[in-house]
């Protein structure tokens, strides 16, 4: 049984969050998904950590100052385990930096660093010591046993980025589906990272991992049914904005005219949607339209 017993842990209320510019509420979050399973939430970004008998493995320290945080957590949550591995869903700085601030805090070095083979060229062209890079990579699929518990790491081909791991812990049915889907919210701005036509097809293979539970990059954790949902919007976007493009509308006119009304009331859809409307455009036309 699928539980979302949260823990909410409070810094101090009236300082900053880092570099948002706005009064800290709860900065981090920790929610227990489902067994040994946690959600960990730095502002606005998600990480996951799972607990097994050989010690913790961690989905994306998010950030220097995250990590440190992060580590604490672990503590927290599973005194005395150590942490096994740590796991990059992909290789954009704001998820996968921290890896060297985790393993400092939890007192350890030369944890392996897994992520797909193809995050291993931008995060060496980063050359950032906060972002080390993968030393375990894989293509299509990894599938290891830590302990008691069996981890695999799918590829779903190119989608917000070439090198997306989604990671699922079959014992419990819980995936980690990072960026290129949420809970009922639009995609990010523009979708100007976005692989078209090859992201549909990664969103529709989400439906081919066996999951219950998603935890996602951004927003609070779904279901099956919120990968249904994504895809009809999608499916929805390209449908209204092919025959924008065929009727000869601008890339202004597109954004300004069309609605999706079934979708007004998910997160973010004043602001991005017009933005999605946008980058779905330029794709569409630079594709003849098709």
């Amino acid at each position: 049984m699928v539980s979302f017993a949260t823990r909410s842990v409070l810094t101090a209320a009236l300082s900053l969050a880092t570099g948002m510019g706005i009064a800290a509420q709860d900065r981090y979050e920790t929610t227990e998904i489902a067994d040994g399973v946690y959600q960990f939430r730095w502002i606005g970004h998600n990480a996951m950590f799972v607990t097994t008998d050989a010690g913790v493995v961690a989905f994306d320290p998010i950030g220097v100052d995250a990590a440190r945080q992060l580590a604490a957590e672990i503590h927290r949550t599973a005194p005395g385990s150590p942490l096994a591995a740590i796991v990059y869903s992909h290789s954009d700085a704001d998820h996968a930096t921290g890896a060297a601030a985790l393993m400092e805090a939890m007192g350890q070095t030369g944890v392996p660093i897994i992520a797909h083979e193809l995050a291993v060229a931008p995060i060496e062209e980063r050359a950032s010591a906060d972002q080390p890079a993968p030393n375990v990579t894989f293509a299509d699929q990894l599938r290891f046993l830590m302990g008691e518990r069996w981890i695999e790491l799918h590829y779903l081909g190119p989608s917000h980025t070439d090198n997306i791991a989604v990671p699922f812990i079959p014992d419990v049915g819980v995936a980690f589906a990072v960026d290129f889907a949420s809970n009922d919210r639009p995609g990010y701005q523009d979708l100007a990272s976005w692989h078209f036509p090859a992201f549909f097809n990664a969103l529709s293979g989400l439906l081919g991992i066996p999951f219950e539970t998603v935890v996602f990059g951004h927003g609070p954790p779904g279901d099956r049914a919120s990968i249904q949902r994504q895809i009809a919007y999608y499916d929805d976007l390209t449908a209204a904005v092919r025959e924008a493009v065929a009727a000869g509308w601008t890339e202004d006119q597109a954004a300004e005219r069309i609605r999706l009304d079934a979708y007004s009331g998910w997160g973010n859809y004043e602001q991005w949607f017009p933005l999605n409307v946008r980058g779905v455009y330029r794709w569409l036309a630079a594709a003849g339209g098709r």
